[in-house]
């Protein structure tokens, strides 16, 4: 399995498929590259790279003062040079999508564009009381079968998602075993994402107006409790050339493989083939 081995000596775990445009996705907080299996196969001339940050997925466990954007950021880049790639398009969901803010003040010369899947510079605090939730937490249920039903049951903000699109879901985000599932990350990712109940919530504007230039896109879930509508009515504002679609029937977040999806992506990336 291809690992790079970063500055501080942790393994991360990346896939690289397909051939073209080099698109680095990068997934949510608790999530892995296993995220992209559904829009994968719609990407046609396109290298696929898919890293699992660290303390998720196959990647090593390093610990809660680890888990940040900087950090991630840093970890982003390495792949990019471990792989001899000067620049790549983004994909980021959700966390993913913060990572690339990050990585526009850090290296914005490395980018080609950015696309945003549900996320943007101001998250809800209901989607993050959501994530509070659950965060760190092993489900109840026992197996992947039972998960997968709960799923579709809770998840109220989806619909007409067949059966083993939860399936796939669950097992990518578990380990079933005899003493139930287990979670494919490292719990103490809580511990990093709970800041002090004092701590001022960071203006993430500044940040995305450093993206000015670069060809940007984001997609939002009809009823996506992390993206608002008003913020995304702000990203179109301040960039008018931003390219965005909301996907009906899908909450936080979507699959990226609705052809609402698909279109603004393939829009999207023409555009970042133009730069490259």
């Amino acid at each position: 399995m291809p690992h790079v081995t970063v500055a501080d000596g942790a393994r991360l775990f990346y896939a690289d498929d397909g051939e073209g445009l080099p698109v680095l996705a990068l997934a949510g907080l608790t999530r892995n590259g296993g995220d992209f299996d559904h829009v994968a196969p719609h990407l046609a001339g396109v290298r696929l790279l898919r890293l699992d940050a660290r303390g998720r997925g196959r990647s090593d466990w390093t610990g809660p003062a680890t888990y940040t954007l900087p950090q991630e950021a840093a970890d982003a880049m390495a792949l990019l040079d471990h792989l001899d790639l000067p620049q790549a398009a983004i994909l980021g969901t959700s966390r993913g999508g913060l990572v690339a803010l990050a990585l526009g003040a850090m290296a914005k010369d490395r980018l080609l564009g950015v696309a945003f899947n549900d996320i943007g510079p101001v998250i809800e605090r209901k989607g993050l009381g959501v994530i509070e939730g659950y965060l760190g937490r092993r489900p109840a249920q026992a197996t992947w079968e039972e998960a997968a039903r709960a799923r579709a049951r809770l998840w109220t903000g989806f619909a007409e998602v067949p059966h083993e699109r939860w399936v796939h879901e669950v097992r990518n985000h578990y380990e079933e075993t005899p003493e139930g599932l287990h979670l494919r990350y490292d719990p103490r990712l809580r511990e990093a994402f709970l800041p002090p109940g004092d701590a001022p919530v960071p203006d993430l504007w500044p940040y995305f107006d450093l993206l000015d230039g670069l060809p940007l896109a984001v997609l939002r879930g009809e009823t996506s409790d992390i993206l608002s509508r008003a913020t995304l009515d702000e990203m179109r504002q301040r960039r008018p050339d931003l390219l965005s679609a909301e996907i009906a029937g899908r909450g936080h977040v979507p699959f990226l493989d609705e052809p609402e999806a698909l279109a603004t992506l393939r829009a999207w990336l023409d555009l970042c083939r133009a730069r490259a």
